[in-house]
């Protein structure tokens, strides 16, 4: 009776198929608040009315039992003593691990996106596939995908939203022909499915926004699997292909890895407000208490009448260590050098000049290169701070410093008594 209902609402056929506006539907569940005959029964419209509430694209269902288990809660910060190693960390709610597929090794056999769900363990949704073959399993949910896509993996499966595939050659993109959006969605079992036309070339061309990309071939997937996150594909050299990583790396990986198109969904996950206390509190996040207000057992800052100062010339951290822009003392290890310092300029033209066997005045203003060996016989004029001295380098000069023997002007004083002598 609903999907008479809505078929009532102004739906037409286009090639046998039935097609609704997305307007019209969504205004009817709106207003009837109607639950979508979906793969699965009992799957309510889930609408962003609360704060907590679900997204609009998510759809609730409980997770299968075969693909969830039960896992020790080692997030609490604590070591196998029970001693905290990390602070603000501990409590949170009981979760199932979701048995996540990151090999994507169904080769070849295509899968139906069934189900979008929540996901304690990680940022990003995940979805339910129902493979060809009667497998079902989780992935990451890639952005815009909806229930009804299929999705596939292989060595030559088009290039399209969800479908994983090796790095391979590189081809010139193939544009997507313009589509209307009524034509484009369909109405099948109850659920809108996605008919744009895709890309039919199995080659990866240039600029691929990529996600789950694998390091060493067979692993897994390793790389680009937060929400939001996407690597692009922008070049390709031998047997390695360079992608550019979500952090701005720059990266060779071998061609042969496989990756899925697309972008990671819940892009804006990161732009979400908590909206209290307690929701970060069942993540397991504690709070984060300053060291001013503790007592001096637990933190150097802590102690004192009232609202004290920390006590200290500058601050520090729980354990006793400078924080907060601290003065780092180099050690003289960091300017201990194997060779002498000798300034690549000067270098090169006593090079060329031994080449060419010529004598002839050499300017600089690096006082600090040392003499070497390749310097005898040579005039090198430097800088006093006033003018040019030439000097000629003798054997006995080697080891020493230009400079030592260029001494600067006389010293006038600091700034400010050099600016009323010369008043």
């Amino acid at each position: 009776d609903d999907l008479n209902y809505l078929l009532k609402l102004g739906a037409g056929s286009i090639g046998g198929a039935v097609v609704i506006k997305l307007t019209d539907l969504d205004n009817a569940f709106l207003s009837l608040r109607l639950k979508p005959l979906s793969m699965e029964s009992n799957h309510p419209y889930i609408l962003n009315c609360t704060r907590n509430g679900a997204v609009d694209s998510q759809v609730k269902s409980n997770p299968r039992n075969n693909l969830i288990y039960g896992q020790r809660h080692c997030g609490k910060g604590r070591n196998a003593r029970g001693i905290i190693t990390v602070r603000h960390r501990g409590g949170g709610h009981k979760r199932l691990y979701r048995k996540i597929d990151f090999r994507r090794n169904e080769k070849d056999i295509s899968g139906r996106l069934v189900t979008i769900e929540y996901d304690p363990n990680r940022n990003a949704y995940i979805c339910l596939i129902h493979y060809g073959d009667g497998e079902k399993r989780y992935i990451l949910h890639p952005s815009g995908a909806i229930i009804g896509d299929t999705i596939v993996s292989g060595t030559e499966v088009p290039i399209s939203m969800g479908n994983a595939l090796p790095l391979s050659a590189i081809s010139s993109y193939t544009s997507r022909k313009p589509y209307a959006l009524e034509e484009a969605c369909t109405v099948w079992e109850g659920v809108l499915i996605d008919q744009k036309e895709e890309s039919t070339s199995t080659n990866m061309p240039l600029g691929t926004a990529i996600h789950n990309i694998e390091i060493t071939l067979g692993k897994g997937e390793q790389l680009a699997r937060t929400a939001g996150a996407e690597a692009k594909l922008i070049a390709k050299e031998g047997k390695s292909a360079t992608l550019k990583l979500p952090s701005g790396e720059v990266r060779l990986i071998s061609k042969n890895c496989s990756a899925t198109v697309g972008q990671v969904g819940n892009v804006g996950v990161n732009q979400k407000s908590l909206g209290r206390a307690g929701s970060k509190r069942w993540l397991g996040k504690r709070p984060v208490v300053r060291g001013v207000v503790m007592n001096p057992v637990d933190h150097p800052h802590g102690g004192g009448e009232g609202r004290a100062p920390i006590g200290r010339k500058k601050p520090t951290t729980p354990w006793g260590y400078p924080a907060l822009g601290k003065k780092r003392v180099i050690s003289c290890d960091t300017f201990t050098k194997k060779n002498p310092f000798v300034a690549n300029h000067l270098l090169g033209k006593i090079e060329k000049l031994n080449m060419r066997a010529e004598k002839e005045i050499i300017v600089t203003w690096s006082g600090a290169s040392t003499i070497i060996s390749t310097m005898i016989g040579h005039t090198i004029a430097i800088h006093n701070g006033k003018e040019h001295l030439p000097i000629y380098i003798t054997d006995r000069m080697v080891g020493h410093k230009l400079g030592e023997f260029a001494p600067t002007l006389n010293f006038r004083g600091h700034a400010r008594n050099d600016n009323r002598s010369r008043r």
